[in-house]
């Protein structure tokens, strides 16, 4: 009989399939929101819209994001993984490509929104499949590793889109970049399955995944029943608080470059690729750190805090980034991005950690509505403090100091992290 190995060796690797899968999917998602974002200096000049309203086109992606998020985890609990990713992918591919039909704010604003509706399926679903195909020693390893799709997505955007953009037209960066989520569908179609329904998995595999121990009752939840427990207002504290951060810099960080360093479109592929590669270490690092502690004897509740801990500190040098220089800069939002990853990773896995599977879409997609709230508040406000003060200062400060914040509130409201039956 073949040895098990530590983590699963050895026994299968239908699961990594899965994961990569995942990943791939995490990656065509920030593709298709990363392009108005690098655009988003070219286009302000050739369309003439404000600061206040592109604050308003961020915010239309960020409220139709919260609202999806309010209905699609209950979606995805209702009817699968399988069927609840693949709607959400038709809707933000065709929205993605509607992008090169608008002429104006509106316009934007409007394709935004449907953008916002269908991507907020991504990680709802993604979480669910890694809990359903992972057991809980591996799920943070696994999130980060399909999460570091979001950095990936965010660094090829600057390395492909310009070339597209200046070589046919702004049009087709989005018409090219959407049509990925199609062929991303028929993969997807073709190989997922639960492991008690794929082929492909062995016995051993299906044993290891199945190796935590079984949970009790298959009843549906209610969904505002879930709001009686304080390890949800943790989760949605957490994404309250951080995820605006991220929402921040997906949105401003091109529009930033360009006007604190006046680097150009062509000038900003560079610093973009260096910042999300560096975020990509940050999102695998950090699932892989908090799971080799767990494997080297460390609690969980030990290992997801500490790790937390430790990425919310490695972020609070971002305060201090419009004081230095170019490559400074570069070095110390790299930094924190990557932190925020890792940071994520290990928040979303707290959530396997806690519930039971019949109930984690829904709770990652009130969290997620929760981050998309606060997302769609700091891009209005953005909006309105660069065009009357035309200083990023207060809204790096924020960015420093939200990980500490959400960290403690999350201690406060979560002594211990331990399975709860619901």
């Amino acid at each position: 009989m073949q040895e098990l190995k530590p983590g699963g060796a050895g026994i299968g690797h239908q699961r990594w399939v899965v994961c990569a899968l995942l990943f791939f999917a995490t990656t065509i998602n920030y593709i298709d929101r990363q392009v108005l974002g690098l655009l988003a200096p070219m286009l302000g000049k050739e369309i003439g819209w404000s600061e206040i309203e592109y604050g308003y086109i961020a915010t239309a992606f960020t409220a139709a994001y919260a609202i999806g998020l309010l209905f699609v985890g209950r979606l995805i609990d209702k009817v699968g993984s399988k069927i609840g990713f693949s709607i959400s992918v038709v809707v933000w591919s065709i929205a993605a490509m509607a992008h090169a039909g608008v002429r104006s704010a509106f316009g934007f604003g409007v394709a935004r929104f449907a953008l916002g509706l269908g991507e907020s399926g991504n990680f709802p679903a993604a979480i669910k499949a890694t809990a359903e195909w992972f057991p809980k020693k591996e799920r943070a390893l696994a999130t980060g590793l399909f999460n570091s799709g979001a950095n990936v997505g965010a660094l090829l955007v600057p390395a492909v889109v310009p070339w597209i953009t200046l070589a046919w037209g702004w049009q087709w960066a989005f018409i090219l970049t959407g049509l990925l989520g199609f062929l991303w569908l028929v993969l997807w179609l073709i190989f997922y399955e639960i492991p008690e329904k794929q082929r492909r998995v062995s016995a051993r595999e299906l044993a290891h995944i199945r190796s935590d121990p079984a949970e009790s009752g298959t009843e549906k939840i209610p969904w505002l029943s879930l709001l009686r427990y304080k390890e949800v207002w943790a989760f949605i504290m957490g994404k309250l608080l951080t995820d605006p951060i991220w929402w921040f810099y997906l949105f401003w960080l091109p529009k930033f470059l360009n006007n604190r360093y006046e680097l150009n479109l062509a000038q900003l592929g560079l610093p973009l690729v260096i910042i999300y590669t560096m975020t990509t270490f940050g999102s695998i690092g950090g699932g892989w750190l908090s799971s080799a502690l767990i494997h080297r004897g460390w609690s969980i509740d030990r290992s997801r805090k500490s790790v937390m801990l430790f990425c919310a500190l490695l972020i609070l040098p971002i305060g201090f980034v419009v004081q230095v220089s170019q490559w400074w800069a570069v070095f110390l939002i790299g930094l924190a991005t990557a932190a925020h990853q890792g940071w994520a990773a290990n928040l979303f896995t707290t959530v396997s950690d806690i519930f039971p599977k019949r109930a984690i879409g829904s709770v990652v997609g009130l969290g997620g509505m929760a981050g998309s709230v606060g997302g769609m508040l700091i891009a209005t406000a953005a909006g309105f403090i660069l065009q009357t003060t035309g200083s990023y200062v207060p809204l790096f400060i924020m960015a420093g100091s939200a990980y500490l914040i959400a960290w403690v509130v999350f201690r406060m409201l979560v002594p211990v992290i331990r399975y709860r039956e619901l």
